[in-house]
């Protein structure tokens, strides 16, 4: 068995999984949204504080599996550098009392593999990643070969709701708040749709944001109008620039990973996008698609299987990290 620790923003998560089935055989996640929504935002030093304090009693749950563990894998970038210290030092400890090998996961390439928990990975894929800190569009062809195809000029997807939901005083994390306020609205403001007349393949979400800011200080419309056209044209820009990538590589298998995959309009547009390009359209299961530990457990038996372990003398936290372009 792997047990994987998690702690690169505000969620504390443990998994067991075993190496050969794949099979999850306990996780647990202590979220910190309740703590960080009073700010409007993730405190970095209020989450490790957190962290310290809830990984050690998820730890306890895990005890029983100790004798059958053959590696101990953490997150060690990307992320907030306090928080990521929390889960490297307890893997560290692990590491030493129980005389295992640690394996260093970048938690991008564990929401790749939070598709495949419980199963065998499909490649080659076209992957999706839209996150709180990210939003980009990876070739995905193994645990060695990931490359980059785009990524975002400046806020990532699921920023720009964090920040619109601020501005609309709607609270924290924005991303469901923004959803759910859609449902009840009209998407009948005309907002800036990003790049639209770039060639390249890039996403950027600074200026539609910057127009929900002016549109909102013209108080001419209702908080759930602003969510929909908001939500309606940020979803547009994924697909436009999704379909520009699509028809220059015409992947068979594309999916969309990371804590926005769960927006569900967001899943019916690329559902629309799958049939107009006959590929396979694939996403985690909902408990999956943010931050956790069990996706770092199977990202963490791919790399065991390639012998990729990392001393604990020289494990370090990576704030950020940087794909090769493909």
């Amino acid at each position: 068995m792997i047990l994987a620790i998690e702690s690169s923003c505000d969620d504390s998560s443990i998994a067991v999984m075993d190496i050969d089935s794949k099979k999850l055989l306990f996780h647990k996640k202590i979220s910190q949204e309740l703590e960080h929504s009073i700010y409007g935002g993730v405190v970095p030093e209020l989450a490790s504080r957190l962290h310290a304090e809830a990984l050690p009693k998820i730890l306890e749950e895990t005890k029983k599996f100790f004798p059958e563990l053959k590696a101990i894998a953490v997150t060690n970038a990307p992320g907030l550098s306090v928080t990521l210290q929390e889960g490297v030092m307890m893997a560290k400890a692990l590491s030493i009392a129980l005389n295992l090998p640690i394996i260093a996961v970048n938690h991008l390439i564990g929401h790749i593999y939070s598709l495949f928990i419980g199963k065998e990975e499909i490649k080659p894929m076209m992957v999706l990643l839209v996150s709180g800190g990210h939003t980009k569009l990876l070739n995905f062809n193994g645990i060695n070969n990931v490359c980059e195809i785009a990524t975002t000029l400046d806020d990532s997807f699921g920023e720009s709701f964090d920040k619109v939901a601020k501005m609309l005083n709607l609270g924290y994390p924005g991303g469901p708040i923004i959803e759910n306020l859609a449902k009840k609205g009209k998407a009948i403001i005309d907002l800036p749709l990003p790049l639209k007349n770039s060639s390249n393949i890039s996403f950027s979400y600074s200026g539609i944001k910057n127009a929900v800011r002016l549109v909102i200080e013209e108080g001419k419309y209702k908080k759930e109008d602003i969510a929909a056209s908001f939500q309606k044209r940020a979803i547009e820009h994924l697909v436009f620039m999704s379909r520009r990538a699509i028809k220059k590589y015409r992947p068979k298998n594309f999916a969309i990973v990371g804590g926005a995959s769960a927006n569900l309009s967001l899943r019916e547009e690329f559902e629309k996008l799958s049939r107009d390009f006959n590929f396979k359209l694939f996403y985690p299961d909902m408990e999956f698609t943010s931050d956790n530990a069990a996706m770092i457990a199977r990202a963490a038996i791919e790399m065991y299987k390639n012998g990729m372990f990392t001393d604990y003398r020289n494990l370090k936290v990576f704030p950020r990290i940087e794909f090769k372009e493909c």
